[in-house]
């Protein structure tokens, strides 16, 4: 469908209200969303086995405002089939900074998906974001809390979060796991990093966006790692943990392609950039004491794959490849072995491991696989644009193409 025609058809977005209740020792939380005249979304996420009386820790005002926020960082995952000039907020307040805030997040965030879809998101009313005070929303307030110096590692099951935790495991820190819609293989990889009671979060997208999505309603790449942001902090806050070390490394710095002026990034909700602008809103709006950042944020994927190479453990169960982690039966499945992802990860991989133990991981050598050219020459710089996808930079993938060669 047009641009034009939809924001023309569905003037705003509203984030109506947010709702939550404990449930079996579950906080199940849901939101409604609508686009008018006549969209409705209801999203919904589960945060599983919440400490007994945990949440009558947490000031009243402060929960509301978590949830809340949880809310914010949906929208852009619904608001992008029909793009609507105005998004309204009814669920709670903002003040101006935070919703120039919002605006920058969204606009910078959804940089792919303008990209992909010749957005031109440029023009002065292209987005609005509003706060509409004549409905009556909960009182918010930002979290005080005291908490234990323990550590929340947000675990996908890929090499980076795992020499995270086996290095805080070495500095003898206390560390957990959070896991967002964790398949067997996410839960597989959990199990042998010795986490036995990980935090897990279930999310649950509203069938309607699928069903716009093949009626030809606008759809593309979202910051998901923002939104996996916002939920580790509720997470930290429900589960007693002080820092959140994600996995993020220097090489998501570097975007893919120049579009309208703007440096696109499929990982830009990776990058340094977000981090520090999430941090500071974190403290001031969200929670005063949780220590968020990237553990891994002075190296580069080459770096981080060689560390990895130390820890032959979790050779058989670990996994960088989108389409081998939905599968939820086999673990020796986990490796498509035709990906950006795939190819990339066995390329920084090669100078550390022998062609043996490469082939034992992903089932084939696949830099001796003529097929994957186009892609190595992608992933060098040689040829074309970077892969959309979380992959190093162009000069380290050429650096370990060299190294293995060599």
């Amino acid at each position: 469908m047009k641009l034009e025609s939809l924001r023309k058809k569905y003037p705003a977005f509203i984030y109506q209200k947010y709702s939550y209740r404990l449930k079996r020792g579950d906080l199940k939380i849901s939101f409604c969303f609508k686009i008018e005249p006549n969209i409705v979304f209801k999203p919904r996420i589960i945060i599983k086995n919440i400490p007994d009386g945990r949440l009558e820790k947490i000031d009243k005002k402060a929960l509301n405002n978590f949830v809340f926020h949880l809310g914010l960082m949906e929208i852009p995952s619904y608001w992008k089939t029909t793009c609507s000039p105005e998004i309204i907020i009814r669920a709670g307040a903002l003040d101006k900074d935070q919703a120039a805030w919002w605006h920058d997040l969204i606009i910078r965030g959804m940089g792919q998906f303008f990209y992909e879809n010749k957005i031109d998101w440029r023009e002065p009313d292209f987005l609005k974001i509003s706060v509409n005070p004549s409905i009556a929303a909960p009182a918010l307030g930002t979290a005080d809390l005291e908490l234990k110096d323990r550590y929340l590692v947000p675990l996908a099951g890929g090499k980076d979060s795992l020499v995270t935790i086996e290095t805080l495991k070495k500095e003898g820190k206390n560390i957990n796991c959070f896991l967002l819609n964790p398949t067997k293989i996410i839960k597989k990889v959990a199990g042998v990093a010795g986490i036995k009671n990980p935090v897990i979060v279930v999310r649950r997208i509203d069938p309607a966006l699928l069903d716009l999505n093949k009626q030809g309603y606008l759809n593309g790449h979202t910051p998901f790692t923002a939104l996996l942001s916002f939920a580790s902090v509720l997470c930290a806050a429900l589960f007693d943990y002080k820092n959140i070390a994600f996995s993020n490394e220097k090489s998501a710095n570097e975007g893919n392609i120049m579009y309208l002026g703007k440096n696109i990034n499929h990982q830009w909700a990776k990058t340094s950039e977000f981090e520090k602008m999430f941090k500071i809103y974190c403290q001031k709006y969200l929670a005063k004491n949780i220590n968020y950042f990237s553990f891994l944020r002075k190296y580069s994927e080459l770096q981080i794959a060689k560390m990895f190479a130390q820890h032959p453990k979790y050779f058989s169960v670990f996994s960088s490849c989108n389409a081998g982690m939905k599968i939820q039966s086999e673990i020796k499945d986990r490796w498509c072995g035709h990906c950006p992802k795939c190819l990339f990860t066995y390329l920084v991989l090669s100078p550390y491991l022998t062609e043996k133990q490469l082939v034992r991981i992903f089932g084939r050598n696949l830099l001796k696989d003529k097929k994957m050219l186009p892609l190595l020459k992608k992933l060098t710089g040689e040829k074309g644009v970077k892969p959309f996808e979380c992959v190093g930079t162009c000069r380290e993938a050429k650096e370990a193409l060299r190294l293995s060669a060599s």
